[in-house]
Formats: structure tokens, sequence, C-alpha cells
């Protein structure tokens, strides 16, 4: 029921039954979420996926929010390092599974050690001016929210749906790019490999390789998710499967076997290094464009954005006052 009232207060309003103790509700009331005030809630980034947050168990009110700037610019109050502190852990939880993954890559292929980054591949001019036409338009949707014309708000909401897509789409043809370099240089197997004497090691049987392919297709898609401790059971899954000794069976001509099956096998997987999913350098740029579009790569996006814009305002906030200080120091240390 809690849970119910709260969305109702955010579609109609907290006073949507004129209760007067509601309209007398102030920014700084302890039921009022700090974190929206400041500009991003992370309850509302991560619905329907892996880092769901659930319901924020606060009031959101762009009203109170609109209150809690003009009082922010008087120098009442600033919530930002409540905000900073809460993306702050996010982040540096999300960068140990991206520093685990890499491990573990690093374990099976030398060269995603030195994976490529997507925040630096992805991040040209075109993308930056869309980037920021999406936080205008953000903004004008909550303008519009404020003063009730919902008509409005839908029509520049489904505009910014558009501008997102056009953005993901060119970050995942930055990155297609990028992963076509990456594949050529990776060692290409032979078409028609010379016979090679008997090693220690016998090949997996057709059935284990079976089982093999698809747990890496499953860490991959765990990957893409999020999931990155269940992708990395899967691919030690894989691992233990490959030690398996070989059952006899019935010898098979191995030129039925081509460079295709290697490639099933060896994924050359990548991680994003803004949310923490595998990316596979023989991606489509549409399976790209998914990833780029989806709601958790966009949260992680949003509130490391949010956390460097926090960074700033903090660092300009504490210069100006050494400055403020060192003048009064000069002003009132000398006759």
């Amino acid at each position: 029921m809690d849970a119910f009232r709260r969305q109702l207060d955010q579609l109609m309003g907290a006073n949507r039954n004129g209760d007067v103790q509601e309209v007398s509700r102030k920014y700084y009331d302890r039921d009022v979420c700090r974190m929206f005030l400041v500009g991003l809630c992370p309850h509302e980034l991560f619905q329907l996926t892996k880092m769901d947050m659930g319901p924020c168990p606060k009031i959101h009110s762009l009203q109170l929010r609109k209150e809690y700037e003009e009082g922010k610019a008087k120098g009442i109050h600033n919530y930002d390092r409540d905000l900073e502190d809460v993306i702050d852990r996010l982040i540096i939880e999300c960068d140990r599974k991206i520093a685990r993954a890499l491990k573990r890559l690093e374990e099976e292929d030398a060269k995603a050690a030195i994976a490529i980054s997507v925040s630096e591949v992805t991040q040209i001019p075109e993308v930056l001016e869309l980037s920021k036409e999406i936080k205008e338009k953000l903004k004008e949707a909550d303008q519009y929210d404020l003063e009730g014309k919902t008509d409005l708000k839908i029509r520049v909401l489904e505009v910014v749906e558009e501008l997102r897509t056009r953005r993901a789409d060119k970050q995942s043809m930055l990155l297609l790019d990028a992963f076509n370099k990456d594949r050529a240089s990776l060692p290409q197997p032979l078409p028609n490999p010379p016979p090679l004497a008997p090693l220690p090691v016998v090949a997996p049987d057709p059935r284990t390789q079976e089982m093999i392919n698809e747990k890496l297709k499953k860490a991959e898609e765990l990957g893409e998710q999020g999931m990155i401790d269940e992708a990395q059971k899967a691919l030690e899954e894989a691992e233990a499967l490959k030690k398996l000794p070989a059952r006899q069976e019935p010898v098979v001509d191995s030129s039925k076997y081509t460079a295709a099956d290697v490639r099933i096998t060896d994924q050359k997987l990548r991680v994003c290094d803004i949310c923490g999913a595998f990316l596979s350098v023989y991606d489509s740029d549409r399976r790209l464009a998914d990833h780029f579009g989806g709601k958790l790569h966009l949260g992680y996006m949003q509130i490391r954005e949010k956390l460097a814009e926090l960074q700033v305002l903090l660092y300009v906030s504490n210069s100006t006052i050494e400055i403020l200080s060192y003048y009064f120091i000069c002003e009132f240390s000398f006759p």
C-alpha cells in the first residue's frame, strides 16, 4: 500500500487529496528524497535490471526540487555530498566487478588485459553533443511536468528516446570499428592447418565441446546483462569441461571443423568500462546498439557523469573558499 501511495504521489502530487499537512511539506523534511532534489535518484535508474534497487521510500517532487535549488542558491542548504556518497559507492562496486572480470579475462587471454576503453572510443564531439541535447530535453520535460503540461512532457520524452537511439547507434558503430581493428590484430587460424604431432592433452569430444560452447554463450549473455559474477561462473564451468578426459568415440574427420568453430570457442570478450558488461569483438552493430541503449549501461553512464559534475562543483566551491580566506587574511593581517 505504501509503495502504491508513493507512486500516486509522483504521478499526481503529494497533495492529491487536498491534505493541509501535505501542503506544508518542505524540501528539508526527512521524508523527502535528497538525492532526487540534487538531480538523480539511483532507485529510478536500474528498474527491471540486475541492479534494481526497488522503489524509493521517500518523496520525489519537482516543486520541492525547485524550492531546494532556490534555497541552495541562497546558501541555505546543499545536499550534493549526500548524492555523491551514494553514487560513489555504486561506482566503486561496479569498478570492482570490472577489475575482477578483467583479471579473469587476462588469465584466459593476455590481450584482454588491454581491453578497449568504451568510454574513450565512443566520446566524440557528435556523441557529446547528443548527450548535451538529451540533458536539456530532460530538463524541459521536468519543467512541463512542474507546470502540469502532460502532453508537452510526453512529446519531449519521445524526442529524448529518439536522441538516445541515435546516440546508441553512433556509439555502436564507433565501437564496432574499434573491435574490427582489434579483431584484425588477433592471430588468424590457418584454413587448412598441417597435421600436428599428437599432444599429451586430448581435445574434448564433440558432446563436451558442445557443452563448452553453450557455457561460453551463456557467459556472454550474462555479461551483457551486467551479471558479472554469474558470467565468471559460467566461464569457470567451461574451463572445467575443457579439462575433462575425452570419451572414447569413433574417429571423426578433423577436416569438418573450420575456423568458425574456433571463433565460437574463443569469444574474445572485452569488458565495458562503464557498466561492466561483457562485449565480444564479434558482436554485430545491432547488438552493440542494444547494449548502449540498455538501462544498465545508461544508468551507470548517468551516475558517472553526475559524480564528475558534483566533484567539479565541490572543487570550485573549495577553491572559492580558499580564495576568500586568503583575501580576508591579507586584508586584515596588515595595517
